[in-house]
């Protein structure tokens, strides 16, 4: 897998590099992507520019063992103006290494719309010009199963009208029900007019120790399958989150008015899973299978017996954008705008949190009806439907400005108090405490969870919370064992089975020795590198914007401090500080 595949848009071209050194040194994943990214881009390239990149890297238990089965994908995002990491599931990394290499690098721009096709060897440049501006992503990825073929072998990673159009936070389709959500990749595929990727093939892996690996590889199958480890994202999936949250006051409700939802019941996973769950379906060499779809059951007009049934895929952090942080109680309602943010490939968090802003925006007069061109409420299912398609054709100034993110939208509008974005993306669906909001400010993607704050502030339920200085450490040795789990790349879901010790098993059976300190060393070492690129692309600590909402509604049942979170960011800026020096 130490094979990295050079794709140069402009000049049609490809070639093939063996990067051992950096696949060696820096395991896989995002310890490499972040080194190819260094190597190509510099800091002042135009997100959406020809000399912006991307970066796909997989990681060497990819294909070997069960739930390593993500890509992650590098790149500068239009979101943020900073560095990019997104994280994909489906059949990428898979296709990926089965093609014959470890990662892939997408350079330049086309003239004129195209697709690639990746495989046996070679890189085939396709005329898309008859797919851009195909109103679906499920239309494009049917034309392109019937014209590629390869079923089995293959991935489609594709854009929406919201990549073309340029949506800072428009997302890649992977597949049908996985993306590449977070911080604008589709939109970057727009810039370069990349209407989508294929990848396939049928390379073999030789294993080292094949009797050790059979019984590494059983072991966490077992953990996968038999234990309660992964059980409950099997059977409710992150769904579940929906009424745990809301029970301890920590679901972001209307703009985070509340962090309590009322109506909270009827957009659980639980009832989801009793009244629309139609069927589950799994990543590639994943035995899970923790991807839910929901039948969603329309009549045809004027038809009283026929319906059309639409298959939508949920999960919790979709559900509180589109649900609960825009009052959604309707069941249906809320999968209609589930659909709709699937097929216009838009990143389902951030188009929620932009619309909370808007309508809070509205009610506030803020912006008007001239502005919207629609009425803006909560829980206004048919509004919001039309809001979307708004954002995404960009019809007029207010939805060229809501395309560009909350943070852009609310510095010309005003409500910037309540505009929840940290590090200028739109906040995840956890509203549980200081864990939560410092993983989100310090974070080194300021994407997603990458220091799982949500998860100690729950341990720490009813308790004090420690010094702001050993809860920055606590969250710094998770994002560090983190990184090792993104290069190898491992899905977090299963984080419980990968231990430490695991990990060490898993790639000795591989013929690759690593011990306990030279493993974390590894990892703090792949996180200064990432913090060095964010550094180097203008990223400053000291702009760092914290929502005054977050100060004003409860989190779980208690007010923050907002002097524990700046003497908290003082620190993490101390070390960070420390660790480049």
């Amino acid at each position: 897998m130490w094979n990295v595949l050079y794709i140069d848009l402009s000049r049609r071209d490809f070639w093939v590099e063996d990067r051992g050194d950096l696949f060696d040194r820096w395991l896989g994943g995002i310890g490499v992507a972040i080194q190819l990214f260094k190597e190509e881009v510099k800091p002042d390239a135009d997100p959406l520019g020809p000399d912006n990149v991307i970066v796909f890297a997989i990681g060497p238990l990819t294909c070997l063992y069960p739930m390593a089965s993500k890509t992650v994908a590098v790149f500068k995002s239009p979101l943020t103006g900073n560095l990019g990491e997104s994280h994909a599931g489906g059949r990428s990394a898979v296709a990926i290494r089965m093609a014959g290499y470890g990662a892939i690098v997408v350079k330049g721009a086309s003239d004129i719309p195209v697709y690639l096709t990746i495989g046996d060897g070679t890189v085939r440049f396709r005329d898309a010009s008859v797919l851009w501006g195909v109103r679906s992503t499920i239309t494009v990825g049917r034309i392109l199963r019937e014209r590629e073929g390869k079923r089995g072998l293959r991935t489609i990673m594709r854009i929406g009208r919201a990549g073309e159009n340029l949506v800072r936070y428009a997302c890649v389709i992977t597949e049908t029900y996985r993306h590449f959500g977070r911080l604008g990749l589709g939109a970057v595929f727009g810039s370069k007019k990349l209407k989508a990727i294929v990848v396939y093939g049928r390379e073999s892996i030789p294993v080292k120790n094949p009797v050790f690996y059979r019984r590494v590889y059983d072991d966490i199958y077992d953990l996968a399958v038999k234990s309660e480890l992964m059980k409950k994202y099997h059977d409710i999936g992150t769904s579940m989150n929906v009424n745990m949250l809301n029970t301890i006051k920590g679901l972001p409700t209307m703009n985070l008015r509340s962090s309590y939802f009322d109506k909270a019941e009827f957009i659980s996973g639980e009832y989801l899973a009793e009244t629309r769950l139609g069927r589950r379906i799994a990543c590639s060499h994943c035995p899970i299978a923790c991807i839910h779809l929901a039948a969603l059951r329309e009549p045809y007009k004027g038809e009283p017996y026929f319906y059309k049934t639409t298959y939508v895929s949920y999960d919790y952090e979709p559900i509180y954008a589109l649900g609960s942080m825009l009052g959604i109680s309707d069941t249906d309602g809320l999968l209609r705008l589930l659909d709709t943010v699937e097929i216009y490939g838009l990143d389902a968090m951030s188009t929620g949190v932009v619309l909370a802003w808007a309508t809070e925006a509205y009610e506030k007069g803020l912006v008007t009806i001239k502005d919207t061109l629609i009425e803006l409420r909560w829980g206004y299912v048919e509004g919001y439907l039309q809001a979307i398609r708004y954002i995404v054709d960009q019809v007029n100034q207010f939805y060229r400005d809501l395309s560009l993110g909350v943070d852009h939208a609310s510095r010309i509008y005003g409500g910037v108090d309540y505009a929840l974005a940290f590090g200028g993306n739109e906040m995840p669906g956890y509203s549980t405490g200081y864990g939560a909001y410092l993983t989100y400010l310090t974070g080194g993607r300021h994407s997603h969870l990458d220091s799982a704050g949500y998860s100690l502030d729950e341990k720490l339920l009813g308790k004090q919370y420690p010094p702001p200085e050993q809860l920055i450490d606590m969250l710094l040795a998770e994002e560090t064992w983190r990184q090792i789990l993104s290069s190898l790349v491992i899905c977090f879901f299963a984080r419980g089975i990968y231990t430490v010790d695991k990990v060490i098993e898993a790639l000795k059976a591989l013929g690759v020795d690593y011990s306990r300190e030279s493993l974390t060393d590894l990892g703090f070492d792949i996180y200064k590198e990432k913090y060095r690129v964010k550094m180097g692309l203008g990223f400053d600590l000291d702009s760092l914007r914290i929502p005054r909402r977050i100060f004003e509604t409860e989190s779980c049942s208690r007010m923050l401090d907002e002097s524990y979170i700046n003497a908290a960011l003082e620190y993490f800026k101390a070390k960070i500080r420390g660790m480049l020096s």
